[in-house]
């Protein structure tokens, strides 16, 4: 499923071709993603698309009335791509622009989303109570300590529940959890607090090094150039089912929350 640096990736790759241009046709070949796209989507023609903004894992498109609100699912991605360019298989939507390009969105498994939003994006009630952004100042050690503290659940669910923080999916999780040293299935409670700083900072470099890479592609995910997310040839322990890398302890694996978890019995604790 494609998490923040995914969803960042698209963002940074879509955003200098749609902004500021006009949108000249709408082509909805389908409509029943995970829920319908509304009728105010077929009527953008005309509109100005003024920016491309994220939260957590939603890509937020600012036109000169109105958002739209985006969504990739567990396996969207956008492609900007010449008008009349023949259509894929389970491309969806395709916004045809003034600059002779189209963004087009593909999702085979129609689990993403397109909703029309006339005000503040942010107060929709997708994204209103979404915990902050793991890359901004609001997200740091006093503030995951408090989190952590009186929660007896597995530090790795804590991390991936979107209102204590956006974007930190499973395989990011693994990741930074490995870089800290720290066991997924540690009670977030019996963290100290200097752990959680190593945490803090290794959520941190793990999302800032997957975003400059492109994101990761185990499956669907492809850039906004149709290039995969490079990120997957650095992965430490997410997926591996042999010797750490690190330190050659054979890799365990458990099942948490209906995900896969990966962790070395050696470097983490």
């Amino acid at each position: 499923m494609p998490e923040l640096p995914e969803v960042e990736t698209t963002r940074r790759g879509i955003e200098p071709h749609v902004c500021n241009q006009l949108i000249e046709q709408v082509i909805l070949r389908e409509t029943r993603l995970r829920w319908p796209i509304s009728d105010e989507v077929s009527d953008l023609r005309g509109r100005q698309i003024r920016g491309v903004s994220r939260r957590g894992k939603y890509l937020l498109m600012h036109l000169d009335r109105g958002h739209l609100i985006w969504h990739l699912g567990m396996s969207g991605s956008m492609r900007i791509l010449p008008t009349g360019s023949a259509a894929q298989t389970h491309e969806h939507v395709e916004l045809q622009l003034g600059n002779g390009q189209a963004l087009k969105f593909r999702d085979p498994r129609r689990f993403g989303a397109l909703l029309y939003c006339a005000q503040d994006p942010l107060q929709h009630r997708l994204l209103r109570q979404l915990g902050p952004e793991p890359l901004g100042e609001a997200f740091d050690a006093d503030y995951l300590w408090q989190c952590c503290r009186k929660r007896s659940a597995a530090i790795k669910t804590v991390l991936m529940n979107s209102h204590i923080v956006v974007g930190v999916g499973n395989i990011y999780a693994s990741e930074a959890l490995f870089l800290a040293g720290i066991r997924p299935a540690r009670a977030a409670r019996r963290i100290s607090k200097p752990r959680i700083a190593r945490l803090v900072d290794a959520i941190r470099d793990t999302l800032a090094s997957a975003v400059g890479h492109g994101g990761t592609t185990l499956q669907d995910f492809t850039q906004a150039d149709g290039k995969p997310g490079y990120f997957r040839h650095e992965l430490q322990v997410y997926g591996n089912r042999g010797p750490c890398k690190k330190c050659g302890s054979t890799v365990k694996h458990l099942v948490q929350a209906q995900r896969s978890s990966y962790y070395c019995p050696t470097c983490q604790s």
